[in-house]
């Protein structure tokens, strides 16, 4: 079972999850700390920070949540597929401890994790209500049609960055708004692997305009 850090709500009882899915080599402590500077446009959001399962095989520290030594499409939609399902038991604990229905979830993700949200979260039986993708990549394009659900995205990505490159979401937006899904986007400007500002702000404001509909 998975676990990992969580955060708030700022105020009174939690009305939505958001789940935060950090990068190859991290843990959830990398990105649990987003969870403060969002709770202005969500004070009602419970935020967690699961750890990936398995410990991440290039480091003795890490988490990652399929191994990335073998890049072939159908080696890293299987590890995908794993951690999709061990990631929807999460969603559905977390929901039922908060006393949640099942669509009051957000999917965050970067990097590896920006995968797994874009690949969990169209599989959800209920909808979430969006999924935040930076610095990632869709694996399985050619799947879509087979997804159980068309949640609203936003991809965020630096057009500079030299480890997963800015045209794996260029990809990624085009695939998904063929297979029906309302998305946006933001490419930052001189942004390597990385979140910045212009990317937090926009997340958050994408996080409470999905979490108030």
């Amino acid at each position: 079972m998975l676990d990992g850090p969580r955060w708030g709500p700022k105020q009174g009882r939690a009305e939505q999850l958001v789940v935060l899915c950090h990068g190859v080599g991290a843990d959830g402590h990398d990105l649990i700390d987003l969870a403060p500077s969002w709770a202005a446009a969500l004070p009602q959001a419970a935020f967690v920070a699961p750890d990936a399962p398995e410990p991440y095989d290039s480091a003795p520290m890490g988490r990652q949540w399929f191994p990335l030594w073998n890049r072939t499409p159908a080696q890293m939609q299987a590890g995908a597929d794993a951690a999709s399902l061990l990631l929807d038991d999460f969603l559905d604990a977390e929901l039922a401890r908060l006393g949640l229905p099942g669509d009051a979830c957000a999917l965050v993700g970067f990097s590896q994790g920006a995968m797994i949200v874009l690949h969990a979260g169209p599989r959800r039986a209920v909808t979430p209500r969006a999924i935040l993708a930076y610095s990632g990549a869709l694996l399985a394009p050619e799947l879509l049609a087979q997804t159980q659900s068309r949640p609203p995205i936003l991809l965020v990505h630096g057009e500079a960055d030299d480890v997963v490159p800015a045209s794996r979401s260029r990809a990624a937006e085009c695939a998904l708004r063929a297979a029906g899904f309302a998305v946006d986007s933001l490419f930052c400007p001189r942004l390597g692997h990385g979140i910045d500002e212009a990317g937090l702000a926009a997340g958050a404001l994408f996080l409470q305009r999905a979490c108030a509909a």
